[in-house]
C-alpha cells in the first residue's frame, strides 16, 4: 500500500478549499491584468494622439522653415551688398580724409 496525503483526516477537505483558493486567486489576477490592460490601451491610445499632434505641428514648422528659407537667402544677398557698399564707402572717406590732411 502506498502512502498518499488524501488519506489523512481531513485532508480531503483542505484539498478541496485549496483548489477553491487556487480558481479565487486565478479569478483575482485575470480581473487585475484586465485593469492593467485597460489602463495600457488608453495610455497607448493618448500616447498615439500625441504623437498624431506632433506630427501636424512638425509638419507646420516645416511649411514656415520652407517659406520662411528662400527669403533668409534674399536677406543674406542684400546684407553682402550692404557690406560692399559700406567698405566702398568707408575708403572713400578714409581717402578724402588723406587728401584733406595732405592738402
Amino acid at each position: 500500500m502506498g502512502f498518499s496525503f488524501l488519506d489523512w483526516p481531513g485532508m480531503d477537505k483542505i484539498a478541496f478549499w485549496m483548489t477553491a483558493l487556487g480558481m479565487v486567486c486565478w479569478a483575482a489576477c485575470f480581473w487585475w491584468m484586465h485593469i492593467i490592460s485597460k489602463k495600457q490601451n488608453n495610455l497607448l491610445d493618448r500616447l498615439s494622439e500625441q504623437a498624431k499632434r506632433i506630427e501636424r505641428l512638425s509638419k507646420v514648422e516645416h511649411d514656415l522653415i520652407k517659406e520662411v528659407h528662400p527669403k533668409v537667402s534674399d536677406i543674406k544677398e542684400g546684407m553682402d551688398e550692404m557690406i560692399a557698399a559700406v567698405k566702398e564707402n568707408t575708403e572713400n572717406n578714409q581717402s578724402q580724409a588723406a587728401k584733406s590732411k595732405e592738402g
